[in-house]
């Protein structure tokens, strides 16, 4: 298995200077449709990044343990060649479209997921806006590793489509190339995915790729301005509540819920269930503006 770079770490120097010339352009050249930088939900952005980094260390333990022990367990192999990388990047790109989706649709795992969704507003900051629960994604991309990817191309791939991603969440690129716009997950698609406008609820989870939104119906193009945040938006910017908010509120419904029928709902159903005839598709604190 060859050695494939950190491309994570590689980016942070770029992610910095980004950052500052993103915050520095509003300062000389401000959009007053554009919301910009806010210190206090700035400064949580950046905790919350910091702190995933700590936290993903540790989950990470037994993830590759797992990952590992299927590994073994499969008679498959990928080689990691010049050819065969691009079709890795593209089955990940592939299993994190599911990812994505399954944490929009499953309160459980939007729990973890809401986090980044959390911030009323949308800038290069609010991409670091990372949960600390990352614990809930691992299984997604089980049928990689049966098929013979190492856990280490997989790393590699992960971070690949994390650090694409980094660029998307800004306001201070308009459309790019009809071409461009039609194949790439871009600053426009991704600000549709943040908005809280029931339009644009629950739409555009690709990755690195739009294809798979265009392909699996979750497609929807920027027409009017976004309204960042969720809809109903937190009043706090510690971060500790901000990662565990939702958990409070799944355990406040499981522990009201009359059956473990709803129990069971509460967990597995979208992030607005509620029992009985009240249900709605956006539901309570927490629900998804994306």
């Amino acid at each position: 298995m060859p050695n494939l770079p950190d491309v994570v770490l590689w980016s942070i120097p770029a992610f910095v200077l980004l950052t500052v010339v993103e915050l520095a352009s509003f300062r000389f050249h401000p959009d007053r449709d554009e919301q910009g930088y806010a210190g206090r939900d700035t400064a949580t952005s950046l905790t919350m990044g910091l702190g995933s980094l700590l936290f993903d260390a540790g989950w990470k333990i037994p993830i590759v343990a797992v990952y590992s022990a299927l590994y073994e367990l499969t008679p498959l192999r990928v080689p990691v060649l010049w050819w065969t990388v691009p079709l890795m990047l593209l089955a990940q790109d592939f299993c994190y479209y599911w990812q994505h989706r399954g944490h929009h649709v499953v309160r459980v795992l939007w729990a973890c997921h809401v986090v980044h969704h959390s911030s009323r507003h949308y800038n290069l900051s609010t991409a670091l806006r990372q949960p600390w629960t990352g614990a809930t994604s691992w299984v997604f991309y089980v049928p990689m590793v049966l098929a013979g990817v190492h856990p280490a191309a997989l790393a590699f791939c992960s971070s690949v489509n994390l650090v694409y991603q980094f660029w998307i969440h800004t306001e201070r690129i308009d459309r790019l190339p009809a071409p461009v716009e039609y194949v790439l997950n871009t600053p426009s698609h991704h600000r549709v995915h943040h908005a809280s406008q029931g339009g644009y609820l629950d739409r555009n989870f690709g990755g690195i790729l739009i294809l798979w939104d265009r392909l699996f119906g979750s497609f929807t193009p920027e027409t009017i301005r976004p309204v960042y945040g969720l809809t109903k938006n937190l009043s706090t910017f510690n971060p500790l509540l901000v990662a565990t908010h939702e958990y409070a509120a799944i355990a406040r419904d499981l522990a009201a819920a009359d059956s473990w029928g709803d129990r069971l709902r509460h967990l597995t159903k979208g992030p607005g269930w509620q029992p009985g005839p009240a249900t709605t598709a956006t539901g309570p604190e927490g629900s998804p503006a994306c």
